[in-house]
């Protein structure tokens, strides 16, 4: 974990999340599991959703819970993943909805970085998960973690696009000031729920039609 990366503007952010009693147990926690077992996703790339995307470049924030517990999956960017990986059912749904909605064609690759390198907060609210145990690092301090991203969002920034699929993002997503921000909720687009409301959202669109109208570039989905 000495090669992890995060860009200054959120150790600046958050620096007073990373003196915190709970993240120095959390950081002492992950550092053991790395240790002594398979975690995801590599050290280095644990904090790549805010590596990639600073603080002041944010336009659009798109909440995950866990990161891919199978091998070579996660690389700590939510519903992504790397190159020659293949496309994990929900991300396969994301695709479709945003061809259905913006007419942009399925890439060949699932990993999501160009979305980061635009200002795309590609967050989960776990940032690490032990080999084939889905939900094995919840409840450790992440999610204390991780709100607090997601709040000095809400507080410090204005006119974000909020992405919220599912009850467990909703949820999370209750800090976030609706009168300055611009929040689209929708089922998860896991193929357990995707039908129900996902296919068909039409987010891309909305959240573009709103960083237009806000003077803000559009993201190329």
């Amino acid at each position: 974990m000495a090669d992890v990366r995060l860009h200054s503007s959120w150790k600046k952010i958050l620096g007073e999340e990373f003196n915190k009693a709970y993240f120095e147990s959390l950081i002492t926690f992950v550092k053991d599991e790395y240790q002594s077992t398979e975690v995801y996703p590599p050290g280095s790339k644990i904090f790549s959703a805010l590596d990639h995307t600073p603080f002041e470049k944010v336009k659009v924030v798109i909440l995950g819970q866990d990161p891919y517990h199978g091998r070579g999956q996660a690389n700590g960017l939510c519903f992504s993943v790397s190159d020659g990986v293949p496309i994990p059912p929900s991300l396969r749904n994301i695709y479709a909805e945003i061809k259905s909605d913006i007419g942009v064609p399925n890439p060949l690759s699932g990993d999501l970085e160009r979305w980061a390198n635009q200002g795309v907060l590609l967050l989960n609210a776990t940032l690490t998960v032990r080999a084939h145990q889905a939900g094995s690092h919840q409840n450790r301090g992440w999610e204390i973690f991780t709100d607090a991203v997601v709040e000095k969002l809400s507080q410090e920034r204005e006119n974000l696009v909020f992405m919220l699929w599912g009850s467990y993002a909703q949820k999370k997503g209750k800090v976030i000031d609706r009168g300055q921000h611009c929040v689209l909720t929708a089922p998860h687009p896991s193929p357990l729920s995707a039908h129900r409301g996902f296919l068909g959202c039409k987010h891309f669109s909305a959240a573009n039609k709103y960083l237009s109208e806000k003077g803000i570039g559009e993201v190329q989905w």
